[in-house]
């Protein structure tokens, strides 16, 4: 039989333009996190255990704040580390460099905790929404691996995911006409202004984006086989395309996605929700976070203290 599938969470990301560790910083009112309230969606959902991935450096923290509290959780809770130093044999981490290597590293140091199983990657620091993880859920418990693998997306309206706040980075996803992903596009700087949304690549030259235009906020279900394509990936990565931005480059699992797609070798259902998203790209997102899940909870969407 095979497994159930797994949440992983990536929580090891340095939020720079947040200016702290925007992975436990509380927006309940029980000091829950972003990551409790997506915990608690994927266990109402389905999912049995979840794959948090932190860094060592910000063990402790993380462990007296957000971990102490879902010691609680009907959840099984697993660690990974991402690490910069777990790499391929032969290869070393680049002088100076503080930055982690992407989000298809941290995914790839999950592997031995995921065991095999499908499973569905989240961000730490994004609110998800409840129907995606039903969707998702539902999706990988009959995914296969195979001559084509399965995978599926949560497909969000990018007028749901924008800030008042600044820029934000979007997959801009195409689909084809069966409704699966077809192109994926990584917009690294797309902002509201008065006429709409736009985005940029080089800071002065904009184009508009519909509000409906479908946007990938990383949050995928995939299968057992996809950690193996990434070790397959990723000495290409550190040879090809590391070099070239030794400091910042990444490993990122949109593009090692849309390679398996391109090759013929997977196919992405994209997964439509209408529910909005919330985070905390920047501080001053943190109230809008706040006041959100507060109307939440009165409607009784969630319990006054998620693990009490």
């Amino acid at each position: 039989m095979s497994k159930k599938p797994v949440l992983v969470v990536m929580a090891a990301g340095m939020g720079s333009r947040y200016g702290g560790l925007k992975q436990i910083d509380p927006v309940g009112s029980c000091g829950e996190a972003i990551l409790d309230y997506s915990l608690f969606d994927a266990y109402e959902a389905g999912f049995e255990t979840a794959v948090i991935i932190i860094k060592e450096a910000i063990k402790k923290d993380f462990m007296e704040t957000v971990g102490k509290r879902l010691e609680k959780a009907p959840i099984q809770i697993r660690y990974a580390y991402q690490e910069m130093e777990k790499l391929p044999a032969g290869y070393a981490v680049p002088e100076g460099r503080v930055k982690p290597f992407g989000t298809s590293h941290a995914v790839l140091c999950a592997k031995e905790e995921i065991d095999g199983a499908p499973f569905a990657v989240i961000n730490a620091d994004d609110y998800y929404g409840k129907s995606a993880f039903r969707v998702v859920y539902g999706y990988l418990s009959n995914a296969k691996d195979g001559e084509k693998a399965d995978y599926c997306m949560a497909g969000y309206l990018l007028g749901n995911t924008v800030t008042d706040h600044g820029s934000v980075a979007r997959g801009v996803c195409q689909a084809d006409d069966k409704g699966f992903l077809a192109d994926i596009v990584e917009r690294t700087r797309i902002e509201k202004y008065a006429g709409g949304i736009h985005f940029t690549e080089d800071g002065e030259n904009w184009q508009d984006l519909p509000e409906d235009t479908l946007v990938s906020m990383n949050m995928w279900g995939l299968t057992p086989g996809f950690l193996d394509s990434l070790q397959e990936q990723f000495p290409d990565f550190l040879e090809n395309q590391l070099p070239g931005n030794p400091q910042k480059a990444e490993f990122l699992l949109p593009r090692s996605i849309d390679k398996l797609i391109k090759d013929g070798k997977a196919a992405v259902k994209i997964l439509k929700t209408t529910d909005k998203w919330y985070g905390v790209t920047y501080a001053a997102d943190k109230p809008l976070v706040v006041a959100a899940l507060n109307a939440l909870t009165a409607e009784g969407k969630y319990p006054d203290g998620l693990w009490k």
